[in-house]
């Protein structure tokens, strides 16, 4: 073994970075501080795996296209037994409108467009167990970092870990993989070593509760009341999952306190949900069962951690990898992509340059490079979002004729346009699955042609283009599911 590597975590992050680095010239020792996982299979996984150091494990969960195709084309042995453990592939032809079917050709492309999607459980159940049996893998399970060793110098260089029982771990290369709970950049100030960082809030708090279809019975059929949708003061989806499963997502504004609040509650969650022309159907006793509690998040924010600032590395052989190094709402459902994806980066960057510093500034072009467009895209959604929220509780004026125009170009003429124009919804999902530039698509002049041609019909010639209403208005539902709809204004006029 030429170099020692030490991954500090073994969620997705350390994971990926497990597949990403294993080979015969590695010894890869992946340090978990969980117990391993149980014997069986998905269910037993979802039942009785504990994860302290996972908080979202019994959230929705979805592999985007960039992910799946790493999985496709590096890892085809992961993907079959990803299938065999109940994961399932939905394809591009199963997000198409009538509209689109109307005139719809397959193209090369649609078949990098699938997404993978099962509880976080069984993804991560597979996923450990293949990782487990590359060369040079080593898992550690139970077994918690105390402390990093950090070797003095300019700059410092991290040389291992020591552990709680007192033992040191040496390590040529040190991975932050503990996501966005890790505790390295505490031991980092320790010894010295500031590792600046940007962040802010994401502005709402999610809930996820998960069911199981009832023996015989099959999801509903799609309809114009989809299952996924934005109310503004909510948002919700429906992420259907392995082996019968599926869960729903609710997610409200941080500022929407009294909803926060009441929807931890199942009896209120499951009655918000039967609001949800798209989401009732789902959650018909005569179709399927709860299987869980409601599980919440929150404490979200946006987080770009800067490895070099200045063009300078601040510390040697230590890489954080996903949440470690660059945490985004996870509503955008791409933290399982960052955390693939910046694994990917971290291995090119080792095989790209020796030299410590070297390796370390290619990492940082390749973080630049793949993922910081997504992330500031993803900042600037939160805070328009957030402004709305504040907004729609304590209107502060009219909106201006820009905001209006703006306002209808994306609603009534990129929203309308993508669900009838197939070459614009392959555009838009290329974007959005970070298979190209986030915002590419809406700047080649063809594309925003098609737009503006649709946008020119008007909202009553592209009537039948629109989707059904996702629910009832904030202070219907709030009445309707026993939730005060004048406490969080009241509070916010009195502030």
């Amino acid at each position: 073994m030429s170099e020692r590597v030490v991954v500090i975590g073994a969620g997705m992050a350390g994971l990926w970075t497990a597949m990403a680095l294993a080979g015969s010239d590695r010894e890869v020792v992946v340090l978990d501080r969980d117990p391993p996982p149980p014997e069986g299979g998905a269910d037993v996984a979802f039942e009785d795996w504990q994860r302290r150091g996972v908080g979202h494990l019994r959230h929705s969960h979805a592999f985007l296209a960039r992910l799946r195709t790493i999985v496709r084309d590096r890892h085809p042995a992961l993907l079959d037994a990803l299938l065999e453990a109940g994961c399932r592939e939905l394809g591009f032809e199963g997000g198409l409108t009538p509209k689109h079917k109307e005139n719809y050709v397959p193209a090369p492309i649609d078949k990098d467009l699938a997404i993978l999607t099962s509880r976080r459980t069984t993804l991560e159940l597979v996923m450990r167990r293949y990782a487990e049996g590359l060369p040079g893998v080593t898992m550690r399970p139970q077994t918690f970092v105390k402390d990093l060793i950090v070797e003095a110098g300019a700059p410092p260089r991290v040389t291992g870990v020591r552990l709680e029982d007192g033992s040191e771990l040496s390590a040529d290369i040190v991975v932050d993989a503990a996501g966005r709970t890790s505790s390295a950049p505490e031991h980092l100030a320790a010894a010295g070593v500031t590792i600046p960082q940007t962040s802010e809030p994401c502005g709402v708090i999610y809930f996820t509760r998960h069911y199981r279809l009832n023996p015989g019975c099959e999801e509903p059929p799609r309809t114009r009341a989809g299952a996924t949708g934005d109310l503004g003061y909510l948002k919700f989806g429906v992420f259907p999952g392995d082996n019968g499963c599926f869960s729903i997502t609710l997610c409200a504004p941080e500022v929407e306190e009294e909803m926060r609040k009441a929807i931890v509650d199942p009896q209120i969650f499951d009655a918000i949900c039967r609001e949800l022309p798209g989401v009732a159907p789902w959650i018909d006793p005569e179709r399927a069962k709860p299987t869980s509690k409601v599980f919440g998040m929150g404490q979200l924010e946006s987080r770009w951690r800067e490895l070099t600032p200045g063009g300078k590395p601040v510390v040697l052989g230590f890489y954080p990898v996903g949440d470690s190094v660059v945490r985004t709402n996870p509503l955008y459902g791409r933290g399982c992509s960052f955390a693939a994806v910046s694994a990917y980066l971290l291995a090119d960057a080792l095989a790209a340059a020796q030299h410590p510093a070297a390796r370390l500034m290619v990492y940082r072009d390749g973080l630049e490079r793949e993922l910081r467009p997504y992330y500031d895209v993803m900042r600037k959604a939160d805070q328009g979002a957030i402004k709305r929220a504040r907004a729609a509780l304590l209107p502060t004026g009219k909106p201006s004729l820009r905001s209006k125009v703006m306002r209808s170009f994306l609603e009534d003429g990129v929203s309308i346009a993508i669900r009838e124009d197939v070459e614009l919804m392959r555009a838009f999902l290329k974007g959005f699955h970070m298979l190209e530039h986030p915002e590419a698509w809406l700047k080649k002049p063809a594309n925003l042609a098609r737009i503006m041609k649709v946008w020119a019909r008007g909202k009553s010639r592209n009537a039948d283009l629109y989707p059904a209403k996702g629910g009832p208005d904030r202070d219907e539902m709030f009445e309707k599911v026993g939730v005060s709809a004048t406490a969080d204004k009241d509070r916010l006029q009195a502030a």
